[in-house]
Order: structure tokens, then sequence, then C-alpha cells
């Protein structure tokens, strides 16, 4: 897959509707610069983007991806399959984002106590003290780190080349 040639094709389409990048971006309540990525073919839309464009230009499916027309449009059924896989991977996005949402809040707050355990009880170098303190120091450089990881590119790599290994 092309993605050069399918954001080609995408520009194309675009202006045989003549309209404009921003017109076509509040149509699919995106950033102009998302379609402008799209047209440049550093981005691809997400799949349920891509039905919905490929409605919106009447063009099938299979013609953005080849970055060309074929002609014939897409059949009703898998329109309906390729919006169903789309609402499934949207989900598990939002689900990955909750996860990683509820793994900074943790942070901070073990970031916080740990402040607080600092500040309130520095003169007292009981065994536990410095225990808890230390627990709630390695667990949120521990769970920064992962975050930053998961919403890197590297995450991506990662789920990419365990999805190889099954």
């Amino acid at each position: 897959m092309d993605q050069g040639k399918i954001g080609e094709f995408l520009k194309e389409l675009r202006k045989e509707k003549i309209i404009t990048q921003e017109q076509l971006s509040e149509k699919l309540n995106v950033s102009r610069r998302t379609v402008s990525r799209w047209e440049t073919g550093s981005n691809l839309p997400d799949l349920d983007v891509l039905v919905e464009l490929a409605d919106f230009y009447e063009v099938d499916l299979r013609d953005i991806f080849n970055g060309k027309r074929r002609g014939e449009n897409m059949e009703s059924g898998l329109k309906d399959t390729l919006l169903q896989a789309a609402d499934y991977t949207n989900e598990l996005k939002k689900k990955a984002k909750k996860r990683v949402n509820i793994m900074f809040i943790v942070t901070i707050i073990l970031m916080c106590l740990y402040l607080l355990a600092l500040m309130v009880f520095n003169e007292e170098q009981t065994f536990i003290w410095g225990f808890l303190r230390g627990i709630a120091l390695g667990v949120s450089f521990g769970m920064m780190i992962l975050g930053a990881i998961l919403t890197s590119p590297l995450a991506d790599k990662f789920i990419e080349m365990k999805s190889r290994t099954k």
C-alpha cells in the first residue's frame, strides 16, 4: 500500500468535488492539518473515516487503497463489515487510552504521596517510612516510563512484533 499514491488520489477526489481541505475537515470533524497529512501521504485516515470518504467521494474503498479508480462500488455487506471493524478498533483505542490515563493518575497520586512523606516524615528515618517512600518513588517513576513508552511510536512497533510471534 503506497501512502503517497493514496494521498494523491484523495487530493484528486477532493478537487473533483471542488471543496477545500477546510470544508472537508469540517464535514469529517477533523482538523485541516489532518486532511493535509492524508493528502501528502504522511498519515492515513482511520478505517471508519476511509469508509466515510469512500461514500462521500462515491468510490470503492479498494479504489482508495489502490490509489486509483476501478469503477465498481463497494458492496453494502462489505461496507457494514468494515464499519463494524472500525468501531471495534476505535473501542480498543478508547480502552487503551483509558488504561494509560488511569496509570498517569496513579503516578501523580504516588508522586504526591512521596512528596508528602518526604516533607512530613523527613526527620523520621524509620524503616517503614523509608520503605514506603522508596516504593512510591520507584513505582511512580516506573509508571511514568511505561506511560511514555506506551504513548510513543515504540508501542506500535512492540505490538507489531508481538503479533508476528503469535
